[in-house]
């Protein structure tokens, strides 16, 4: 029998059971590979139920620091009779099948060209737990307990996460690691070991972080200003916020007083809490709100109104599986377009694209400056693979003293003077009028907050002539945010190529490592990452300097590509869709399959 041969190199995946404990012994097994030195990247799949349906758990072990899915499994912990059979299937030939096998199986239900490895967990636990819900949970750090001594992780760090989980709770840390010891001392003895796949320690991780992109966009909201958040609970959004509280609660609060300088509000719906946040940019808040794309359906009027009021907002957008309820727990980048032109009539948003938690912390800083700056909603357009996935990636910064960027705030000083204030009045050709905070002055610099057309000093009008200056200045300050905005990054490769790749946000790690293994079979590409929109000139000359162009996205109907023809007057033709959209993130093999096949289809018209 022939089998996968690996050091620090591979797939594992768990399929447990939803509300079976599993996915925190799981993460378990990750860290503590990542305690030896070795980069990991796990990803929890999980169902919209509180349990009882299948979940999955993969970890890509990858000495290399690839952050992606890479495709395929090498070794599978089938915990679930449910998902068995597509399970067992999605085994590489060579793979490692890690069963329980208290109760027998028939041959059929096994594979010729994998190997497999039972171990009867339950009848384990049976033995030592008579409580059922702890033979449940306990079954889970068995078979972790047996797998570091398959794969050679060292149980120390294993040990060592329980006692910083446990701290304090003595009888919790002496059954975990009771249960750890099961697992080792059977495998040990009953089983063949290590497999062919291992961890070796290595000294890789350096001073990378590992977190999720849900708490790093909260924490940039904290150094970035932000005082006030009103959400409302959705999947995959809602830890934004809870962090948000938790980091507030110990940074916003004045240490000689107690009095916390922050407000945060969970509201009735999501229109509340969009309201509120548009409420409170207009009073001279920094405000943010996190929600997800039915969330986004439903703000839309709010969002046209900050638009063309003119009032700063920050929405985080974890997307998600849609239309309507959609895949709720499943990744997708599929509200693009519905961002980009949210509301009726003629709009256009500022998005930031983040490609990892480090950016997710500096886009959610970034956008509040520049909410403030162009007065107008600006979206972080992050998505469940980033944030809900803790993932390696550079520490944070922040510079010491460093400004938030307030915009055209006119002060009392200036209104005293006579300064002219036209609220909605372009003064040096960028689109971006001056604004007063409520308050500013006794008598002078007031206006009118209007969803209406108005004329630059913001009296009510409808005279065309007013509509289309106001409609042509918005449209000036969208073109000043293309200069703002985080510019694209461009990756040249290594020999002239008639071909460019496109690319953005959680897209990222797996486009990295399938630009490296196209490279290797001859196919180079130049690549460039979107990380905003509005685009900037460098994007219409990068498409303009390739014959064809792949534009790769996780979505069924190629948005950004119809984003780039439609704003960038794009010969459709030129750009190449590759399209993944199953819910799951997108994997490298799938980006180099697809390029390859079109590369091949090219070669085989010119022939």
């Amino acid at each position: 029998m022939s089998r996968i041969e690996a050091v620090n190199d591979f797939v594992i995946k768990f399929a447990n059971v939803n509300g079976s404990g599993s996915a925190s012994a799981n993460e378990l097994f990750a860290k503590a590979i990542l305690r030896m030195g070795v980069p990991v990247s796990p990803r929890n799949i999980f169902p919209s139920n509180i349990q009882g349906l299948p979940t999955w758990y993969e970890v890509r072990v990858s000495e290399q620091g690839w952050q992606g899915r890479r495709g395929g499994v090498d070794m599978m912990v089938a915990m679930n009779p449910q998902t068995w059979d597509a399970d067992v299937a999605e085994l590489s030939p060579g793979g490692y099948l890690f069963y329980d096998n208290t109760r027998a199986l028939p041959p059929a239900a096994f594979r010729a060209d994998i190997n497999v490895i039972g171990m009867p967990l339950t009848e384990i636990c049976n033995a030592v737990y008579s409580d059922p819900r702890q033979r449940q949970l306990f079954k889970n750090i068995v078979y972790v307990g047996a797998l570091s001594v398959l794969l050679e992780i060292d149980a120390a760090e294993i040990e060592k996460l329980f006692g910083e989980q446990y701290k304090g709770k003595e009888k919790l840390l002496a059954s975990n690691v009771q249960a750890l010891q099961l697992g080792r001392e059977f495998a040990h003895e009953h089983l063949q070991w290590p497999l062919g796949i291992r961890v070796r320690k290595a000294d890789r991780v350096g001073d990378q972080i590992f977190v999720d992109g849900n708490s790093a966009a909260a924490l940039g909201c904290v150094y970035g200003g932000a005082t006030v958040a009103a959400w409302y609970p959705i999947t995959p959004s809602s830890s934004v916020a809870e962090a948000f509280e938790r980091y507030c609660g110990k940074l916003r609060v004045d240490p000689d007083t107690g009095q916390h300088r922050y407000a945060i509000v969970q509201a009735e719906d999501e229109i509340a809490s969009i309201g509120m946040v548009v409420g409170a940019g207009w009073n001279g808040a920094r405000a943010f709100t996190a929600t997800s794309g039915p969330g986004v359906s439903l703000m839309t009027e709010f969002i046209g109104l900050a638009y063309f009021a003119e009032i700063p907002v920050t929405i985080i957008d974890v997307q998600r599986g849609g239309p309507s309820t959609g895949m709720p727990t499943r990744t997708q980048q599929a509200d693009v377009l519905a961002c980009a032109y949210a509301s009726h009539g003629d709009t256009k948003h500022v998005l930031l694209f983040p490609e990892d938690p480090h950016e997710c912390f500096e886009h959610a800083a970034r956008a509040l400056d520049l909410a403030e700056r162009l007065q107008t909603p600006v979206f972080v357009m992050t998505d469940l693979d980033i944030g809900m996935n803790q993932r390696l990636c550079r520490p944070f910064a922040w510079e010491e003293g460093a400004q938030y960027d307030r915009g055209k705030v006119m002060s009392a000083a200036e209104l005293e003077a006579g300064r002219d204030f036209g609220r909605y009045k372009d003064v040096d050709g960028d689109g971006i009028p001056w604004r007063t905070l409520p308050g500013t002055h006794p008598t002078k610099g007031s206006y009118f907050t209007r969803g209406t057309t108005r004329d630059p000093y913001a009296r009510y009008s409808e005279r065309g002539p007013d509509y289309v200056y106001n409609m042509e200045r918005l449209l000036r300050k969208f073109e000043t945010a293309a200069a703002l905005v985080p510019q694209p990054v461009v990756q040249r490769a290594a020999a002239e190529t008639p071909l460019g790749v496109i690319y953005f946000g959680s897209t990222s790690p797996a486009m990295q490592e399938a630009l490296e293994v196209l490279a290797a079979q001859g196919i180079h590409l130049d690549a460039m990452r979107l990380r905003a929109f509005p685009f900037p000139a460098s994007v219409a000359d990068f498409i303009a300097k390739h014959e064809r162009v792949f534009v790769v996205e996780q979505n069924r109907d190629a948005q950004m590509r119809s984003l780039l023809v439609n704003e960038l007057d794009i010969a459709p033709q030129q750009l190449v869709k590759v399209l993944h959209y199953d819910g799951t993130p997108i994997t490298a093999r799938f980006i180099t399959q697809a390029i390859t096949a079109h590369a091949q289809a090219q070669r085989e018209k010119v022939q």
